[in-house]
C-alpha cells in the first residue's frame, strides 16, 4: 500500500477505500522494519501519539493533498515541537518552537509529521553522517553512503518508509541523495521556494529547499505545496502550479549535453556510459540529443564558487566560530570553510560574483538553442559510507571535501532549476545514478514534464526496489 506514491495515496483515500489510519500504521510498520538498517528517519515520535493523529485526521474534511500523509523533515529544517540537531552536538534535543516556512505549508495540506531524516553536521559535505545520529546508509548497499545532505529523505523514499519528502540544496543535496537512491530530487530555481526569513535577504543566492519524491507527478505535487513567495524576502516569486501543467512531455524538445564538461571533470567508469545509453532513450521518446563542448571555464566557475560558498557558510556559522566555548564542537571541515570565509575581502567576492555573472550570461545563450542541459548528476557511485569524505575520483586527487561533487556547482552557482532523473544501475557493484536535467530559471514545469514523460518510459524507482528485509 505505502509503495503506492502519495497522489496515489490521496485517490484511494478520497475513494473511501483507504485512511490515515492504515497508512500511519503500515508506515511505522515498515520503519521498525528496515529503518534500523539504513538509519533514514530520527527523532521518530511515539507511536501512539502518531497513531491517534491518523485517527483524528480520518474524522475530519482533507485540509489539502497531503491530508492524513506521513512526513518526515530533514534536520536542518524547524518543526515544531520536534528537535532540530542539524546533526550537530551543539543543538543535540534543541526543540524548535515553530515550523519553518515549507513545514508549515506542508502541514496546512495535512501532512502529519512523524518525525526528521537525517543529514549531515550542517547539511555539510555529500554524504549524511554526524555525530548525532550516526550513518545514513544506502539501502541498495548499506555499506555505501546514501549521499546528502538530504541522504536521510532519499533512503526514506527509496525503502517506502516516506512517499514524498522535503530537503535542500546548496551543491547538490537534492540531486546527489536521489541519483544515489533511485528516486527522484529537484532543485527549484532560486526564490520559487523561500527559506526563513532571517539573517541576510539579498546577497546569499545559492541554497534552497526543494521536494524529493519516487516519481515526477508527487514531485510536482510537492513543490507547488512548497512553492511561492514570502513578503518578507525580496527576491522570492511564484509560478502558475506545475501538477496540473504536467502532461508528459518530451517530443521537440532540444537537449545539451555537457558530459565531463570537455575532459576537465573526473568521473569513475561507467557513469558517463550510463548516462549516455540514458540519453539514447530520451532520443527515441522524441528529443533531440547534441553533444556540447565545454560552454564556460571550469577553473573559473569553481573559483566562484567556492569563494561564494564559503563566504556563506560563515556567514550563516560565523557566530559559533566566535564562540570559543563553541567552536569545538564544529567538525574539522566546517571550520575550515568558515576561516576561508572570514578571511575574504569584500572585493575578492565581488570578483566571484562577476564570474558568476559571466557564466549567467553564458548559459543564457545556451539556452537560446536548448530547452535543456544534461550532466551525470555525480561524478562516482556510492562510495564507502564508512570514510568522511572520498579523496581522490578516479584516480584524480581532490583538494577539498566537496570538491568530489564539482559537477552539481554549474547550476547552483546561477540559481537554476535542475531535476535528478534515475537512470539506472552499474560501476561494479550494481549502484543507482541519476542524470541532471537543468534547465533556465522558471522553466521549473517544462523539466517536470520530461522527467515525467522519462519515468513513464523507464519507471527505475519501480523497476529496482531495495531488497532489504
Amino acid at each position: 500500500m505505502i509503495d503506492a506514491g502519495a497522489l496515489e495515496l490521496r485517490s484511494q483515500m478520497d475513494a473511501g477505500t483507504l485512511g490515515a489510519e492504515e497508512v500511519m500504521a503500515e508506515t511505522l510498520a515498515r520503519i521498525a522494519a528496515v529503518n534500523g538498517q539504513v538509519n533514514a528517519i530520527v527523532s521518530l515520535r511515539d507511536p501512539d501519539e502518531l497513531m491517534a493523529e491518523a485517527r483524528a485526521a480520518d474524522t475530519r474534511p482533507p485540509a489539502g493533498w497531503l491530508h492524513g500523509i506521513p512526513i518526515a523533515v530533514k534536520d536542518l529544517a524547524n518543526a515544531a515541537g520536534l528537535p532540530t540537531s542539524m546533526g550537530s552536538p551543539l543543538f543535540k534535543g534543541q526543540i524548535a518552537a515553530q515550523d519553518d516556512i515549507a513545514v508549515a505549508r506542508m502541514r496546512a495540506a495535512g501532512a502529519i509529521v512523524i518525525g526528521k531524516t537525517n543529514t549531515p553536521e550542517f547539511g555539510l559535505g555529500s554524504h549524511s553522517f554526524n555525530p548525532v545520529f550516526g550513518v545514513t546508509r544506502n539501502p541498495y548497499d548499506t555499506s555505501r553512503s546514501a549521499g546528502g545532505s538530504s541522504g536521510g529523505a532519499g533512503a526514506a523514499l527509496a525503502t517506502g518508509m516516506l512517499s514524498v519528502a522535503d530537503g535542500s540544496d546548496m551543491m547538490g543535496s537534492l540531486r546527489n541523495p536521489a541519483a544515489w537512491n533511485n528516486v527522484y530530487g529537484m532543485r527549484p530555481s532560486w526564490g520559487l521556494v523561500p527559506s526563513e526569513p532571517q539573517g541576510d535577504s539579498f546577497l546569499h543566492q545559492l541554497a534552497t529547499n526543494g521536494p524529493m519524491a519516487r516519481n515526477p507527478r508527487d514531485l510536482a505535487a510537492l513543490l507547488d505545496t512548497m512553492a511561492g513567495g514570502d513578503p518578507r524576502q525580496p527576491h522570492g516569486f511564484a509560478l502558475p502550479p506545475v501538477l496540473p501543467r504536467l502532461q508528459a512531455r518530451s517530443e521537440g524538445l532540444r537537449l545539451g549535453w555537457l558530459g565531463d564538461w570537455g575532459g576537465a571533470l573526473p568521473m569513475e567508469a561507467g557513469i558517463l556510459d550510463i548516462c549516455d545509453h540514458a540519453l539514447r532513450q530520451m532520443e527515441g521518446l522524441g528529443v533531440a540529443v547534441d553533444v556540447l563542448n565545454a560552454p564556460f571555464d571550469r577553473d573559473a566557475i569553481w573559483s566562484s564558487w567556492i569563494t561564494l560558498r564559503s563566504w556563506s557558510v560563515a556567514c550563516g556559522l560565523g557566530p559559533i566560530h566566535a564562540d570559543t566555548a563553541l567552536r569545538d564542537g564544529l567538525k574539522d571541515t566546517a571550520i575550515w570553510e568558515i576561516e576561508r570565509g572570514l578571511a575574504l575581502s569584500a572585493m575578492q567576492v565581488n570578483e566571484a560574483s562577476t564570474l558568476r555573472s559571466q557564466w549567467f550570461r553564458a548559459a543564457a545563450t545556451l539556452f537560446d538553442t536548448y530547452d535543456v542541459l544534461a550532466l551525470p548528476s555525480a561524478q562516482m557511485w556510492p562510495f564507502d559510507a564508512d570514510i568522511d569524505w572520498p579523496r581522490e575520483v578516479a584516480g584524480q586527487g581532490m583538494d577539498t571535501y566537496h570538491r568530489w561533487m564539482e559537477v552539481v556547482i554549474a547550476a547552483s552557482l546561477l540559481g537554476l532549476p535542475v531535476v535528478n532523473v534515475p537512470v539506472g544501475f552499474g560501476g561494479g557493484h550494481d549502484l543507482p545514478m541519476g542524470l541532471q536535467l537543468i534547465g533556465r530559471r522558471g522553466s521549473d514545469a517544462k523539466l517536470l514534464q520530461l522527467a515525467a514523460a522519462w519515468h513513464d518510459a523507464t519507471g527505475w524507482p519501480d523497476q529496482r526496489r531495495p531488497t532489504l528485509t
